[in-house]
């Protein structure tokens, strides 16, 4: 599943080609993704002008001056490709401006895309219920210690909570608590403060890394350009069941089921 560094690389790749761009046509090839496509869609979309791109947890935002905004999440295969050569029979959304195509493709169609009033959208129901952004200033040892006080969940499961932070994912907590040093069993409620200050920066710095690489191609995701991501090849643990720690403290990566996904940890230097 793309997670927050492929979003916010498929944005910034769209926003090259796509901010201050009139959108001239739009087509929808099917009737739904996840769920049935918005009915006004196509009719405020088409002639809209785009102002500007960002993103919100994992879900990706194209805003307009129509008051509207396009808010799309790219599910478990979704890709946004640009001017591609030739046609897919998974291309259900196409915007057209006068330069150029943007194709959202979706083989496994767990995708969204929904039309929200731009005035409204911190109040949509969806983002309204999310903890801060993972790159924001809202995300602090503070908030965390105050969020998760008394909390017998272990730190793991509640870093996927969308209400603790917004927009993590399996492969980046795995990893950003592997360079914090903390256990992934660990109850939450039991991470000191001085753990929380070294998880923030660990979680800020493992993003920004991946955006950087292009995010982690793993099945289906590639950046709009057709580019694949290469932070998979920086991977200290997720993935990497039986190998030495990058410590080299004589660690070994193990693996564990948790909450249905699988963790990845080093027993030796997380504790």
């Amino acid at each position: 599943m793309p997670e927050l560094p492929e979003v916010e690389t498929t944005v910034r790749g769209l926003a090259r080609f796509l901010d201050g761009a009139r959108i001239t046509r739009v087509t929808l090839n099917r009737a739904d993704l996840r769920r049935p496509f918005p009915p006004e869609l196509v009719q405020v979309l088409t002639g809209a002008q785009v102002t500007g791109l960002s993103r919100r947890a994992k879900y990706g935002l194209i805003h307009t001056d129509r008051d509207h905004t396009m808010v799309f999440h790219l599910g478990m295969s979704g890709t946004w490709r640009i001017n591609p050569a030739t046609g897919d029979r998974h291309d259900h959304v196409v915007l057209e401006t006068d330069d150029h195509r943007f194709v959202l493709n979706d083989p496994r169609r767990f995708g969204s895309v929904d039309l929200v009033s731009t005035e409204e959208l911190e109040r949509w129901p969806t983002f309204a219920a999310m903890g801060p952004e993972p790159l924001g200033p809202g995300l602090t040892a503070v908030h965390l210690k105050a969020a998760l006080k008394g909390r017998n969940q272990s730190i793991k499961l509640c870093l996927l909570d969308q209400r603790i932070v917004a927009g993590l994912g399996n492969i980046y907590v795995c990893e950003a608590l592997w360079r914090a040093g903390i256990h992934p069993r660990k109850p939450a409620g039991k991470v000191t403060r001085p753990q929380f200050e070294r998880l923030v920066p660990a979680i800020r710095d493992v993003l920004e890394q991946s955006i950087r690489d292009g995010g982690s191609t793993l099945r289906d995701y590639a950046q709009p350009d057709g580019e694949l991501g290469y932070f998979a090849t920086r991977f200290d643990v997720y993935g990497r069941e039986g190998e030495a720690c990058r410590r080299a403290d004589g660690g070994v990566i193990r693996r564990f089921a948790q909450g249905g996904r699988s963790t990845w940890f080093c027993p030796k230097c997380q504790k």
